[in-house]
């Protein structure tokens, strides 16, 4: 054959003709654990890899971090995000949570929630979203802005429906709204305070020599017609000042029922969750579980709803619960799916969420277009 001229498939590997290295009789060597000490990468290395040294970096903004030195973590975490080559996604990803979480610390929040949306962007699958999310949530709930903490919770729900935790929260979360009022509300109740205020301190005053208290001031105006149409004028402002306060307490009322509505719903929610996944845990697990469902008993007599008022709630929230479902839904991962089909899997707006979950429950209370809450307050 010609020096050069090989058969298809006549290459082999040196190692092939390799002999197998001969097995020493006894016992193997018994096995050692590489040994690090502690902050072993604050100490000088010659690597001539350059991701190595951003990682070794990184674990210095860790430890930053941890000491709670927040500037000095922002900075490492910032020159490593200048010199990662785009194709590392991972530390990139880390590194970035880094510098949100330091933001925040540093009272930084509207830099950190930049931060969060940006790697929401990036992301291209649900376990990025989800840690995204996450952290969009512990921002959020740091600056203790509920409406931002409520749509973080209804989209990590929207990604993990079968998440009883989650849910838990977002109870949580509905309890602590509560809505302040409004200006118009607020100088209206300052208008008829006073108003009344003055009455009541006319009527302190008994007139000299009689033991019934008078309410009309020592001189009277002489127009006597005057007097009528000032008084008439006055009663109108009182009553007007007085609808437009209980028109604002009904409304803050309303509200803040609905609110209690969709935190029972979530709670009920959570609870059916819990009982499913209860036969499979153990230990802790298990207790955890068991005590977390006796605290909802528990804050379901808070509410004081009707047991058949529960029981629609239940059955509404309870529709999709199939333990095949959820054994699939534990597993699924939308792998390289991009930020446009992870997109799709998440709600916009808190509307949304509640056309999808307390669209029925509305819909039952108030057949006829009547308000939600007239009718659940009729039912509770």
């Amino acid at each position: 054959m010609e020096t050069g001229c090989w058969w298809l498939g006549g290459e082999f590997e040196d190692s092939v003709f390799e002999e197998r290295r001969e097995r020493r009789p006894g016992p193997p060597a018994s096995y050692r654990a590489k040994h690090c000490e502690p902050q072993w990468f604050y100490e000088e290395t010659e690597s001539s890899d350059d991701v190595e040294a951003l990682t070794l970096k990184k674990f210095k903004g860790d430890l930053a971090y941890r000491r709670q030195e927040y500037q000095k973590a922002l900075l490492e975490y910032s020159s490593i995000s200048e010199k990662l080559p785009s194709t590392n996604f991972a530390l990139k990803r880390d590194v970035q949570e880094g510098r949100a979480r330091c933001l925040v610390r540093l009272g930084r929040a509207a830099e950190a929630l930049e931060v969060a949306a940006n790697l929401e962007n990036k992301a291209t699958n649900t376990d990025h979203l989800t840690t995204v999310l996450q952290l969009q949530y512990a921002i959020c709930s740091s600056l203790q802005n509920l409406e931002k903490t409520i749509l973080c919770l209804q989209k990590l729900i929207s990604l993990h429906p079968f998440d009883p935790w989650n849910w838990g929260k977002l109870a949580e979360a509905y309890l602590s709204l509560g809505p302040a009022p409004s200006a118009s509300c607020a100088s209206s109740q300052k208008q008829t305070r006073s108003t009344f205020s003055d009455k009541s301190i006319q009527s302190a005053f008994t007139h000299p020599g009689k033991d019934c208290f008078l309410c009309f001031p020592e001189t009277l105006p002489e127009n006597p017609v005057f007097s009528v149409e000032a008084s008439g004028s006055t009663e109108q402002k009182n009553e007007s000042a007085l609808g437009s306060v209980q028109s604002c307490v009904a409304g803050r009322e309303a509200v803040l029922l609905e609110a209690r509505v969709k935190a029972c719903a979530s709670l009920i929610r959570t609870r059916l969750l819990l009982q499913l996944t209860q036969s499979q845990q153990t230990s802790f697990a298990l207790e955890k579980n068991l005590r977390t469902q006796q605290e909802i008993e528990d804050k379901m007599k808070e509410f004081g709803f009707k047991e058949d008022t529960l029981l629609l709630i239940a059955e509404v929230m309870g529709e999709d619960i199939v333990s095949e479902k959820i054994k699939d839904e534990v597993h699924t991962e939308v792998k390289c799916a991009g930020p446009t089909a992870l997109a799709a899997l998440v709600i916009a707006s808190s509307k949304e969420f509640e056309e999808k979950w307390f669209r029925k429950i509305k819909d039952h209370f108030c057949p006829c277009g009547n308000r939600f809450q007239t009718e659940i307050q009729m039912l509770a």
